[in-house]
């Protein structure tokens, strides 16, 4: 299930966090005068530099666990090749988005996945609804997956029964997907990697796992590198639906020898587990129903949370990131601080440069507020390419319009509107909507000095 946004410049419009459960979780514009929108090639994902013996222990805590924390007594996955279908009202951007994962997967992580003939059964049906359907079916998700039913219609009523409970299954045979069908498409999308994923493999999310989507902070999008060897390592022939947690770790250092060779000779770094109290205060912090005081409190309480951990690691930067948030409007130059330091540990965190790309936008946007467009021109300068290697238009369209104003400080006009013009291209496949894709370009826009 998609549970946790990370709005670090309130951009990504995907969801926002639940009460964790016991279900895994994650419209095109109408013509207008606006530019084409854009859609990204061939896919760029960069290879996890991890120990296999720190490989080995994320794939048994994601596999063995759900996000609730409730154990699972078994190992579970399709045992033969996994057919897949639309249903519903689906969006025109969701088919290729679907092809185009499907052919990862399939030459990626070397699973036996394919689009079933129209009109045929399959094992994974994709129902493509509203938001309000699935809202009323699961409060506050914005797209999950569950085992056992093809409709949305029939979760309703089974949804605290044993055919839809993850723990009760023994192997994986039919399962259906629910993805919003009046989104933008990169929230289609993104709902659709995270919760194909889990329907093939893991159902847990980490939030120590810095470059992967099985990661409550939301910040990877699409399946990354890591999350593709960890699917190869989910099918790989040594496992079948059955084992045991014991009979399954006992398998995997052979695996990851096999599929992942260099990771043979890197030192382990045994990464502490993330507790529950953290996770707890940077929900109430960044999550609904609670005022700004509580939040501020609970931003300062995972603070501290971290540093009595002793975290140098994305999670103390989240944490600094969070405190940002909350003081920009009271006390912007605290904010910063915040942000910068939140740089800092992201910087010193292999696998975290999707969330400096983040973490820049911040930084950048209070370089213009400031009138200092050669600061923020080089905040941004290394981050663009970032999110463009991790397909995320919504932040590369705000990276580029923010690019766009300080080239306006710098009296580069000319320049300014080429990339103005470049980023509403990729707005429209980030935000979707005519009227959010303006709505993103006044905003960045009045963060300018010369705009008044």
């Amino acid at each position: 299930m998609r549970r946790f946004v990370l709005p670090l410049v309130l951009l990504l419009n995907a969801c926002v966090p639940v009460t964790p459960g016991d279900t895994p979780t994650r419209a095109l514009p109408q013509t207008s005068d606006l530019p084409p929108m854009k859609t990204f090639g061939a896919p760029r994902p960069a290879a996890p530099i991890k120990a296999n013996n720190d490989l080995a222990l994320d794939f048994i805590e994601l596999s063995f666990q759900l996000e609730s924390g409730r154990d699972l007594p078994v190992f579970t996955r399709f045992e033969g090749p996994i057919s897949v279908r639309v249903t519903g009202a689906p969006p025109v951007s969701l088919g290729g988005d679907l092809r185009r994962l499907m052919h990862r997967l399939r030459t990626e992580a070397n699973i036996d996945i394919y689009e079933a003939a129209p009109g045929n059964a399959a094992n994974i049906t994709i129902e493509a609804v509203s938001r309000a359907e699935i809202r009323r079916a699961l409060p506050h998700a914005a797209c999950f997956v569950v085992p056992n039913i093809t409709t949305i219609s029939e979760y309703r009523p089974n949804r605290r029964t044993t055919r839809t409970s993850w723990s009760a299954l023994r192997t994986r045979e039919k399962l259906a997907i629910f993805l919003p069908n009046d989104a933008s498409p990169q929230e289609v999308r993104d709902c659709l990697h995270e919760e194909l994923a889990q329907a093939i493999g893991p159902l847990n999310d980490l939030y120590r796992l810095p470059d992967s989507v099985f990661n409550d902070d939301n910040v990877h999008t699409v399946l990354t590198g890591f999350d593709m060897m960890m699917l190869k390592a989910y099918y790989a022939p040594e496992l079948r639906s059955g084992m045991t947690r014991g009979q399954v770790a006992q398998r995997l250092p052979a695996i990851f020898a096999r599929i992942n060779p260099q990771g043979e000779s890197l030192p382990a770094k045994f990464a502490t587990r993330t507790p529950r109290a953290w996770s707890e205060a940077v929900q109430t912090a960044l999550g609904p129903g609670a005022n700004a005081g509580q939040r501020r409190t609970a931003a300062a309480r995972a603070l501290e949370i971290a540093r009595a951990m002793g975290w140098q690691d994305h999670r103390r930067a989240f944490a600094h990131y969070a405190n940002g948030r909350l003081l920009l409007s009271s006390d912007p130059k605290a904010a910063q601080t915040h942000f910068r330091a939140a740089d800092q540990y992201y910087a010193a965190t292999p696998g975290a440069t999707l969330h400096r790309a983040y973490v820049a936008t911040q930084l950048a946007a209070y370089a213009i507020t400031r009138g200092d467009g050669d600061a923020a021109m080089v905040i941004l300068s290394r981050h663009i390419d970032e999110a463009a290697q991790n397909e995320n238009a919504a932040l590369l369209s705000t990276l580029l319009l923010l690019r766009a104003e300080a080239l306006d400080l710098q009296g580069r006009t000319a320049e300014a509107r080429t990339v103005r013009l470049d980023s509403l291209g990729w707005a429209r496949y980030g935000f979707g909507s005519d009227w959010a894709v303006r709505a993103k370009l006044r905003e960045i826009s009045s963060l300018s000095p010369l705009k008044g």
